[in-house]
């Protein structure tokens, strides 16, 4: 089973990655650089806390787990 700390770790690291890829459309999409990085700062603290509540629900559902010999 993960630490919550690893697990706060893996929601910071993949935001991080999907931040850059919000921020990079947003600017495609809206030409300004200040709204992409208004846009990308706010989905990384909503999408990491998401992330975190997600990952600590599935650890508690046994599905698709093997159980030990």
């Amino acid at each position: 089973m993960d630490t919550h700390s690893r697990s706060f770790a893996k929601a910071l690291s993949w935001r991080a990655t999907g931040t850059i890829d919000t921020m990079i459309i947003s600017l495609v999409v809206t030409g300004s650089i200040k709204l992409a990085a208004t846009i990308g700062l706010t989905e990384v603290v909503t999408k990491s806390l998401l992330y975190y509540l997600h990952e600590r629900a599935w650890l508690k559902i046994p599905y698709g787990r093997k159980t030990a010999a």
